[in-house]
């Protein structure tokens, strides 16, 4: 099974990945963006009876910060 780990900074969590890519952005003329949050994405492919509890203990325990991060898993087919 396929699974993707989205894995964002909370809000109120300063980005500077994401302020420099804003400031980029409108250097290079492009009008209209409010903000840019950077965030990463995990692909995985693991056996079909891991449960979400194992895949909730991964995001926690190794995959983010949940101190500074927020994690969405979605199963892929």
């Amino acid at each position: 099974m396929k699974v993707r780990i989205h894995v964002s900074l909370k809000q109120g969590v300063l980005d500077p990945q994401g302020r420099a890519v804003h400031h980029s952005l409108g250097g290079l003329g492009f009008t209209g963006v409010d903000d840019v949050r950077i965030g990463r994405t995990v692909e995985m492919d693991v056996a079909d009876d891991t449960t979400e509890t194992q895949l909730t203990n991964m995001c926690e325990k190794l995959l983010a910060n949940t101190v500074i991060e927020n994690y969405r898993i979605e199963m892929v087919g």
